[in-house]
């Protein structure tokens, strides 16, 4: 399959970053509505928030996410680096507020698991496909299938399950398993749409 040269331009980048950060956003109401977990940095967010009452789920995202900018800029460049912070600023600041303009009084769990790990993955899609991430363990995905070729719907995969594991001790058996469903909703998406040579972001 060929892949596409052109590059995005700046409207379109500005676009996705609001785009994918909403999508982002909005799955992310349904996972809060579930009281589920999910995988990746987000996943370590809702963990940790679920910890530190006292600190918000926006706030731990924005700084746990700090260090992985330095990996980013070295290997990934200058321009995803930019792109990954303004995606992460924009999820960090919506995902505080969006209990102001949205709330779901009620939702199916499984379908909240379900339409939640979707649109979480189709958010993180379109800022994949614009040079950009969620930052933390999206980045290093990133950079491995960059570098070796690994399939980063995968290997997200891999390091979810082991993220999502640590709510056998915060939350019961059966939101942990709408919380597994839920983190491989998410990657099913981002397995099946990102896969190395398919698609040239530039």
């Amino acid at each position: 399959m060929e892949k596409s040269t052109a590059k995005h331009t700046l409207v379109e980048d500005i676009t996705a970053m609001i785009t994918g950060s909403l999508f982002v956003v909005l799955g992310l109401v349904f996972f809060k509505a579930g009281g589920f977990l999910t995988g990746g940095i987000v996943g370590l967010s809702l963990v940790l928030s679920k910890l530190l009452t006292s600190v918000s789920f926006g706030q731990i995202l924005f700084i746990i996410n700090m260090p992985f900018y330095w990996l980013a800029f070295k290997r990934m460049g200058k321009r995803f680096t930019l792109n990954t912070f303004i995606g992460v600023a924009t999820v960090s600041l919506l995902s505080d507020y969006s209990h102001l303009v949205i709330r779901l009084e009620h939702v199916e769990p499984v379908l909240a698991a379900v339409m939640g790990g979707f649109l979480v993955g189709m958010g993180m899609l379109v800022l994949f496909r614009h040079n950009a991430s969620l930052g933390g363990l999206g980045i290093l995905c990133l950079f491995l299938q960059e570098r070796y070729g690994w399939n980063a719907g995968r290997l997200q995969m891999g390091f979810d399950a082991c993220i999502v594991g640590v709510g056998f001790f915060l939350v019961s058996p059966w939101v942990l398993a709408l919380s597994v469903l839920g983190a491989m909703s998410v990657n099913i998406i981002i397995a099946m749409n990102h896969k190395p040579g398919r698609y040239n972001i530039s």
